[in-house]
């Protein structure tokens, strides 16, 4: 940010040469010091089936949106972004000031002529469908300028190991990014405090009915033009459900936030609702009030007894993507259950 390069000459990886170790896709870190930077040497990555080979720590790094901005600040890395873009909600209380240092390249999607701009060393995304040539660039455009690419691991479920959850899957993008920067020891001290607040709610679902009896949800993330969004079976609800011992009603739907009726979201009656409240957004239907008066005045699904008892749970709408936020979500979910009774 200090020393911006020259707008287009090419963009260069090579920011270090001594030391020839590297650290493997998924072994342990690179032996980081008391301030969890790595020694000196390459490190090697594999990012959504993209292998990816640093000299060194990039030091003007680009998050193309606030999942990737947010997970980058909690690794303390604000010194080391040259931008970011594409924010929904405010930054929480907590990455204020780190955010506050950061250069806003777009306020919404990024272009590329935004991302050049910014002349970044790494790339960061938490979804794949920003790298495309309408918008930051594809991969392979910003492969030929030298400039390497990260998506998040739970975006790209057909790159990795059969098995592993959504949550594992987020938690290997903390341990890689902290690999790529030479912050291994706070990146792994986020992810054993995550993988524990995880282990925390799953105590909930081993005290929640097993088989047909456990309770199903529906997790109401917006309201356009009077029609429901929710969650169907390949977002990350399902897994948050699947945890705290609750079935998502909609699991049978192969997309992340479908659209579907209201008469749908009836006809599957769910025991409790999960509403996602994204008021910071500001689009009409988005908060959690809004979404209340219109189940409330809908012919029927007012009649569902979820809205009648009032068995609905309010989380923050962003948290219910991957992100570095959600566990703080899935804790949300495990004591709401508790408290309507689903759970001891």
């Amino acid at each position: 940010m200090r020393h911006p390069a020259r707008l287009g000459i090419a963009l260069t990886l090579v920011l270090a040469t001594a030391g020839c170790s590297s650290a493997a896709v998924d072994g342990p870190g690179t032996g980081a010091g008391p301030s969890g930077r790595a020694s000196a040497g390459t490190v090697s990555v594999t990012s959504c089936g993209r292998p990816i080979t640093l000299a060194g720590p990039p030091s003007r790094a680009v998050a193309l949106d606030q999942t990737s901005t947010e997970t980058l600040l909690e690794l303390g890395l604000q010194d080391r972004m040259a931008g970011t873009a594409n924010l929904k909600t405010k930054i929480p209380a907590q990455y204020g000031a780190a955010y506050a240092q950061v250069p806003v390249i777009a306020p919404k999607i990024a272009t590329g002529e935004q991302l050049r701009a910014a002349t970044p060393d790494f790339v960061v995304a938490g979804s794949a469908d920003l790298y495309t040539k309408d918008r930051a660039g594809t991969r392979e455009e910003l492969d030929a300028l030298e400039v390497p690419t990260f998506v998040s691991a739970v975006d790209c479920p057909d790159r990795n190991p059969a098995g592993r959850t959504p949550f594992e899957l987020l938690f290997s993008d903390y341990e890689n990014l902290g690999r790529v920067f030479g912050v291994e020891e706070r990146a792994g001290r986020l992810a054993a405090d995550q993988r524990a607040a995880v282990a925390e709610a799953a105590k909930t679902g081993a005290k929640a009915p097993r088989g047909e009896d456990r309770p199903t949800v529906v997790y109401l993330y917006s309201v356009f033009n009077g029609m429901p969004y929710v969650a169907g079976g390949s977002g990350l609800p399902s897994e948050m459900s699947r945890i705290v011992g609750a079935k998502n009603a909609f699991d049978d739907v192969a997309e992340d936030w479908p659209e579907v009726s209201w008469e749908e979201v009836a006809r599957r009656d769910p025991d409790f609702i999960v509403i996602g409240d994204l008021s910071e957004r500001g689009r009409p239907g988005d908060s959690a009030a809004e979404k209340r008066a219109t189940m409330t005045r809908h012919p029927v699904v007012s009649r569902l007894r979820a809205v009648r008892d009032d068995r609905i749970i309010e989380v923050p709408g962003i948290e219910l993507d991957p992100s570095v936020r959600s566990v703080h979500t899935l804790g949300l979910l495990a004591d709401g259950m508790k408290k309507l009774g689903h759970a001891r």
